[in-house]
């Protein structure tokens, strides 16, 4: 005997099907998370994206009604984290940090365990201006006079950095190439390990962010920023390009998780850190850190960060940074 199957039928057919693939998806999301979120930072603690992270932890816990967990996996210029994060299983529980332009830069000078695609960007949250610095008592006063005695002794002046292909690198590599110059490029664990250096005047300039060099303000001195405009926290120190150095740079945080995470776990974490990105209280805690909100949605930072990959490869093409 046989049935025929109207549209009617087959229609409602196929939407049963279909709400009992997704329900699994719902189902996820509503009993997420089940046990603490991993939150994985690539370097070590007491720099500007340790303090960024162990902010917005607090504030997640509170939209999510689970507790997320700082892990601090620091090395090979925050390698070692994102790919711990890239190969974790992709239900929510492990989202990590990300840096740009290290993210995007890595890749493109070395072969390493992830690529942008092997990620579901989420947000960012945070812009960070990069910045030359100085220990207080250093006989380099300004950025006229780093310019002066690295022409004249070219590699005798020690640059530190957060490691190869960070924004404190790459803001080094750009420097040299637009001002002609030479400086010997020392890398480091993380801000923490680099402000310690600086101030015990074991390296002679320290590739900081500004929220990173702020809380060391009496001991140290920000001889420059490389932000598009001069940061509120340093509102008397030039910008690279107002001294005639077309360089901008700046450590771009936010979070990101492995690709592949049911869509309603990720709406809720995407919806979650916006309403932590939105919180005035979450702003002045960072405010207070010496750190300003740059918020932009996953899609949009994907899309803008492919777009800036490919001028990072132009750049490798022009001038291949590597370890040095």
């Amino acid at each position: 005997m046989t049935h025929k199957i109207n549209r009617r039928n087959l229609f409602a057919v196929s939407a049963g099907a279909a709400s009992l693939v997704a329900m699994p998806s719902v189902l996820r999301a509503q009993t997420f998370p089940n046990r603490p979120i991993e939150l994985v930072v690539g370097f070590a603690a007491g720099g500007g994206t340790d303090v960024m992270a162990r902010v917005i932890a607090l504030f997640l816990e509170k939209e999510l009604g689970g507790s997320v967990v700082v892990n601090n996996k620091p090395g090979a210029s925050g390698e070692i984290a994102l790919a711990y994060v890239a190969n974790a299983q992709p239900d929510g529980h492990v989202i990590g940090t990300s840096n740009i332009p290290g993210l995007l830069s890595l890749p493109i000078e070395r072969k390493t365990q992830f690529k942008l695609s092997d990620f579901q960007l989420l947000a960012n949250i945070v812009n960070d201006p990069s910045a030359f610095s100085v220990e207080a008592n250093s006989p380099i006063k300004d950025l006229a006079g780093l310019v002066k005695v690295a022409k004249e002794k070219p590699g005798s002046i020690s640059y530190g950095s957060t490691g190869a292909g960070t924004d404190d690198h790459m803001a080094l590599v750009m420097f040299e190439e637009v001002a002609g110059v030479k400086l010997n490029h020392i890398p480091f664990r993380g801000g923490g390990p680099l402000g310690i250096a600086l101030l015990g005047k074991q390296i002679d300039v320290a590739g900081l962010n500004v929220g990173e060099a702020m809380p060391h303000s009496t001991g140290l001195r920000i001889i420059a920023q490389a932000g598009p405009k001069r940061s509120p926290f340093v509102p008397n120190t030039p910008t690279l390009v107002e001294a005639g150095f077309n360089v901008e740079m700046g450590s771009e945080r936010g979070l990101l998780a492995p690709k592949g995470l049911p869509p309603a776990v990720a709406k809720k974490l995407e919806e979650a850190i916006h309403k932590v990105a939105m919180d005035p209280q979450f702003s002045e805690k960072l405010r207070q850190q010496f750190l300003e909100i740059y918020y932009l949605r996953g899609d949009e930072w994907n899309a803008r960060l492919t777009k800036q990959e490919a001028e990072y490869r132009k750049l490798w093409e022009r001038r291949p940074w590597g370890g040095q």
